[in-house]
């Protein structure tokens, strides 16, 4: 695709580069819209993503023309190519370098909280183990309702109809069982 001066005549690729280093941001619309098409195809071939290409290629556009103060005629198509090539690449790279990121994330979140979650189950059974144990050594007339109430979590109600007896009777019990283990058992026995 030839751009055409005023008189008609074309515009080369050096001619726009002087106007945009010299200031003139028209110049530089159409070196975007002469490479636009050819770019977002090339960045297309690496990322094979059409918005990510859209982006990237805006993102090129910018780069071209901040480091267009250096370019030094050594093939205009050719630099924005290895421009345009690296900055697809480069993205590429960090997507693919994102998800593994993510993968360990998951996975270490994943692999901690199974190992904690394994760690407490084991502590948790150990110390009902040692509640039960422990809980010989309570007189027979409180066993039964701190065996019923903590460890089958029965309500009162339920409690009261199997002993045949009122609801206030379990409660008295769970009350008077409570002091004795207060009395008797010491926190530090249970951890």
């Amino acid at each position: 695709m030839e751009w055409l001066g005023k008189g008609g005549e074309a515009i080369s690729d050096q001619v726009l580069i002087d106007k945009v280093k010299a200031g003139n941001d028209h110049a530089f619309r159409l070196l975007v819209e002469k490479y636009r098409d050819y770019l977002f195809r090339t960045i297309y071939s690496v990322l094979k993503d059409q918005k990510e290409a859209e982006d990237a290629t805006q993102e090129v556009f910018i780069k071209i023309y901040t480091s267009l103060p250096k370019y030094e005629n050594q093939g205009f198509k050719t630099w924005i190519t290895r421009i345009a090539v690296n900055h697809a690449i480069d993205m590429r790279r960090k997507k693919q370098r994102r998800k593994e990121e993510m993968a360990e994330e998951l996975e270490s979140h994943i692999g901690g909280s199974l190992a904690d979650d394994v760690e407490l189950e084991v502590m948790r059974r150990e110390r009902q183990k040692l509640v039960q144990q422990r809980l010989e050594e309570v007189p027979a007339n409180y066993r039964d309702v701190i065996y019923g109430f903590y460890i089958q979590e029965k309500s009162y109600q339920e409690m009261a109809s199997e002993q045949n007896v009122q609801v206030k009777t379990i409660e008295t019990k769970l009350y008077r069982a409570r002091i004795w283990i207060k009395t008797h058992w010491k926190e530090e026995d249970f951890l």
